[in-house]
């Protein structure tokens, strides 16, 4: 975006298609991790490991169950709050609010975005 208006930015974070919100969906690598992979942050899948940070759950590792571009969250297991009736329902988090831990590599695209920062 082209502008640097405060309130424009916002606005086209909030409205942004499906395919933008992707890049907003990163996280912090673990320090073991940006010096194997000569990388600060990745793109956050289901399956990778992360370690919350943040909030109540701070310190708690789990597997990312899954990414919702729409409200630019994630779920990971582990975390969770409980209804009032008792049931368990997971929780919400902000991708910034994540390290993670371990890379979900079972997509060859994914390797390659990785091998190729490394050359």
């Amino acid at each position: 975006m082209i502008t640097k208006q405060p309130r424009k930015q916002r606005k086209e974070r909030y409205t942004a298609p499906l395919h933008k919100r992707q890049k907003y969906m990163h996280a912090p690598l673990s320090k073991a991790l940006r010096d194997e992979l000569k990388k600060r942050n990745a793109q956050l899948r289901k399956g990778d490991t992360v370690k919350v940070m943040r909030g109540d759950h701070a310190g708690t590792e789990g597997e990312v169950e899954d990414v919702d571009l729409k409200r630019c969250t994630i779920k990971v297991a582990g975390v969770s709050n409980f209804r009032a009736d008792g049931t368990e329902v997971p929780r919400t988090i902000h991708p910034s609010n994540v390290v993670i831990v371990k890379l979900n590599m079972e997509d060859a695209e994914r390797e390659k975005i990785f091998a190729r920062r490394g050359e």
